[in-house]
């Protein structure tokens, strides 16, 4: 079961972030009538999937990785999208007082009652921690009776070990088509795998669908 919300704020560092992690959730929001903000801070120019033959080089993939996040965000019905202007790779060097006031001033503007973003410690990538971090800085000087709910998202091998289970999940096969349609906008990052998920998907396999069905999140509790 979905809660319903008065607005979501999602934050993450790369174009594709949100589809992998939470594709389904944010196209099932936008069917409800919940308001969805993207805050992505980088464009991801620092990936490392050019093409085999490239696609693109170093100076093109950032507009190439733009395009393909504007088409993920169509597919997925979501029309806030707030390109943030920070370096990919880079999150985790930013001045931590401006980034926190970054989020700050998108959760002062927006009001969200939800905000989703990555664990701190458990989402592998150093930019994702980074993120994480700032986040729940900004969210944490808000006072508790104003203060919004946060959703981590965590997927280090060590998560269950660590801190258990999630705390919600969302199993949303009704809309399923649009993550697929999104994960295929993100050709540069989903080309090397998604031919063999809808191979997977199309022979019911239950692993594959599970992936494809449910997502998972963390419920933040502060001290």
């Amino acid at each position: 079961m979905i809660r319903n919300e008065r607005h979501v704020l999602v934050v993450f560092p790369h174009p594709d972030d949100e589809t992998f992690g939470l594709g389904a959730t944010i196209s099932k929001y936008i069917e409800m009538g919940v308001p969805v903000t993207y805050a992505c801070l980088t464009l991801g120019e620092m990936g490392r999937n050019l093409g085999n033959p490239p696609f693109a080089n170093r100076e093109t993939l950032p507009q190439f990785r733009k395009q393909e996040l504007l088409d993920a965000c169509e597919a997925m019905g979501l029309t806030d999208l707030r390109m943030m202007g920070l370096r990919d790779k880079t999150v985790e060097f930013e001045d931590p007082e401006n980034l926190v006031k970054m989020m700050t001033d998108l959760i002062e503007e927006l009001n969200p009652s939800l905000v989703i973003t990555f664990h701190p410690t458990l989402a592998v990538h150093p930019d994702h921690n980074a993120t994480g971090v700032a986040v729940l800085e900004a969210v944490g000087k808000i006072p508790e009776a104003k203060r919004p709910l946060v959703y981590l998202k965590a997927f280090d091998n060590d998560t269950v070990k660590t801190i258990g289970k999630p705390d919600v999940i969302h199993h949303l096969p009704e809309v399923a088509d649009k993550k697929i349609a999104a994960l295929r906008a993100h050709a540069s990052q989903t080309i090397w795998m998604l031919p063999d998920m809808e191979k997977r998907w199309a022979d019911h396999d239950q692993e594959a669908l599970n992936w494809l069905h449910y997502e998972d999140f963390y419920i933040h509790k502060f001290d």
